[in-house]
């Protein structure tokens, strides 16, 4: 399963029309229309092939000037950034340290750094 974000842009005195075609279109769902002409939609499909397809259907309704692709998540994706949760320490070595913070050098990353 994928997920990804596009963002449609029309004339704002089309946004309306635009705005229905998109909802009849089936192929996405509107989370936040701007008077500007931008819309914001997700597409879920079984493999990046289908999104495609669906931003294409999208690309060519009557009154889109655009539609593009501004994300794209995979399940994949978060199964592999669970795993590489489960095998971290839940809190960083440091933070468990009685130190005083005038003490601690911050540079960025907690991980791997050591009083």
């Amino acid at each position: 399963m994928t997920l990804s974000s596009c963002v449609i842009r029309c004339l704002p005195e089309e946004l309306e029309a635009v705005k229905k075609r998109v909802e009849e279109s089936g192929v996405c769902e509107i989370h936040l229309v701007d008077d500007q002409g931008y819309i914001i939609v997700t597409i879920e499909g079984e493999g990046i092939e289908e999104e495609i397809q669906k931003l294409k259907t999208l690309q060519f309704l009557e009154g889109v000037l655009s539609a593009e692709m501004v994300y794209s998540y995979s399940e994949d994706q978060l199964d592999a950034l669970r795993e590489d949760l489960e095998i971290q320490d839940p809190v960083p070595e440091i933070l468990e340290k009685d130190v005083p913070a005038e003490q601690i050098v911050y540079h960025g990353d907690l991980k791997k750094k050591y009083i």
